[in-house]
């Protein structure tokens, strides 16, 4: 038992770092900045074609988008904070994803998975959106 009279399990303390893990891939810490008029804009690319688009300004993503589009092993799935009404670099939909919130994960959490067309009519019910079946397709400088 412990101190708040919850029983210690191995299974249950294997389900809370388990659930710790995927929380801690869902954080979006990209690192440290990079120089100004590096930034760049990802395109990312889902199942059925729908296509949406990310500014990307922290020097990790930036390195794991190349390396991804280079064909290297490296996390995958964008995750990032929705932005409602700031259409950013996202042109043709009413959201964006927050820069300053976003990475690219291994695991992720169900609730954020889908598609971009489900994140516009408000079927993708967290505040994060990653999906799961995302490839980058482009990588080009910021306007």
């Amino acid at each position: 038992m412990t101190d708040l009279g919850v029983p210690r399990h191995p299974v249950g303390l294997a389900v809370v770092a388990a659930i710790s893990l995927m929380v801690a891939a869902c954080a979006g810490d990209g690192g440290t900045a990079a120089p100004p008029g590096d930034a760049r804009v990802a395109t990312f690319q889902v199942v059925g074609g729908e296509q949406f688009r990310v500014l990307l300004t922290e020097r990790l993503d930036l390195d794991v988008a190349g390396r991804l589009l280079a064909g290297e092993d490296a996390p995958s799935i964008p995750n990032g904070l929705v932005v409602r009404g700031d259409t950013s670099v996202n042109a043709g939909y009413s959201w964006s994803i927050d820069p300053n919130d976003f990475a690219f994960a291994d695991v992720t959490i169900e609730v954020c998975d889908g598609l971009p067309s489900d994140v516009e009519q408000g079927l993708v019910t967290s505040d994060r959106y990653c999906p799961w079946s995302a490839i980058i397709v482009s990588l080009e400088p910021a306007p």
